[in-house]
């Protein structure tokens, strides 16, 4: 069984858990567009490809999966996510599973404003969010919304280019200065992490973590403590179910007055995943059943509580 990790980047822990997973097992294969890119150093074996967006990258990617005999593909980037789920059929072919949602999953939430609008439309408790600023101001004169408000890419990551927005002047100059901008409700309430895993046979959600985030760092977990609720569970079992989501995903949650807003899902580990695992979700070893044909038992909440993660710098040497 060999599984193949693309843009690793600096997940090096991500592969360090692969590695001990799949230990006698089979191989860890890593690619990144950087030489520079630590983690790669932590795989098997590892390939340095073109960007993500070249001409023929896929087709790249395709050929170390034939040429390792691949079992298993995923990426840790979000707009790679679609582009593995729309060539899911290629993969196939070679007998490699694409670990990942479909196509339609992986575009929706990379769209925030699309996300928005599907949370919405099926009942669930998010934050308001507009692309049009009139729209906008009229929600405010109305008092339907107040300030201060987030305004961002509908379709970023890692936090950039996000702005508080404070009043109505704010918020005209970021969206003048800026196309594909939403406006987005502040949600002042307690942040939390999910780390899910849907399984791939059966289709249930067979792991839950959950964490309350005591301190975010470039739109990361930097401090967070682990905690259980079994209504935030059923809450999270029902929207993951609803939604369709399938492998690794990662939610962002708000509690606010004791209900909780679902705010965003990356359908890939997230860079707080190795609070999840340290504290007993080891979900690689979900994927690795997955593989072999074998369908996980469901294990919701099988972790420690109490269990603190604080992220450092490390650093790798290469001569």
């Amino acid at each position: 069984m060999n599984i193949l990790i693309l843009s690793a980047g600096t997940r090096n822990k991500v592969v360090q858990y692969f590695k001990k997973a799949f230990a006698g097992e089979g191989d860890v294969i890593a690619t990144d567009m950087s030489e520079l890119a630590p983690a790669i150093y932590e795989a098997d074996r590892h390939y340095i490809v073109p960007a993500m967006r070249a001409p023929g990258y896929i087709d790249v990617i395709l050929d170390i999966c034939k040429k390792e005999r691949v079992d298993g593909v995923l990426s840790l980037i979000d707009p790679e996510l679609s582009l593995l789920a729309e060539h899911e059929a290629d993969f196939k072919a070679l007998g490699t599973t694409v670990i990942g949602s479909s196509y339609e999953l992986c575009e929706r939430t990379l769209d925030k404003f699309e996300m928005y609008l599907w949370l919405k439309a099926h009942g669930w408790r998010c934050a308001g969010s507009w692309m049009d600023k009139e729209k906008f101001f009229r929600a405010v004169d109305a008092g339907e919304v107040g300030y201060p408000v987030f305004v961002k890419p509908a379709r970023g990551s890692a936090s950039i280019s996000i702005n508080k927005a404070c009043d109505k002047e704010t918020v005209e100059l970021l969206m003048n200065h800026e196309e594909g901008l939403m406006i987005q409700e502040f949600l002042n309430g307690q942040e939390i992490g999910a780390d899910v895993y849907i399984d791939m046979i059966s289709g249930e959600v067979v792991s839950i973590f959950t964490k309350k985030k005591i301190k975010m760092r470039a739109g990361e977990t930097d401090k967070a403590v682990s905690f259980k609720d079994e209504k935030l569970f059923d809450l999270i079992e029902r929207f993951v179910k609803e939604a369709g989501f399938r492998g690794q995903i990662d939610i962002d949650i708000f509690d606010i007055g004791g209900e909780y807003y679902i705010s965003e899902v990356n359908p890939r580990f997230g860079g707080g995943y190795p609070h999840a695992y340290e504290a007993g979700c080891d979900h690689m070893k979900l994927i690795l059943n997955n593989l072999k044909g074998i369908a996980n038992e469901k294990r919701i909440g099988a972790y420690d509580e109490g269990v603190y993660m604080m992220k450092y710098n490390e650093v790798m040497i290469m001569r």
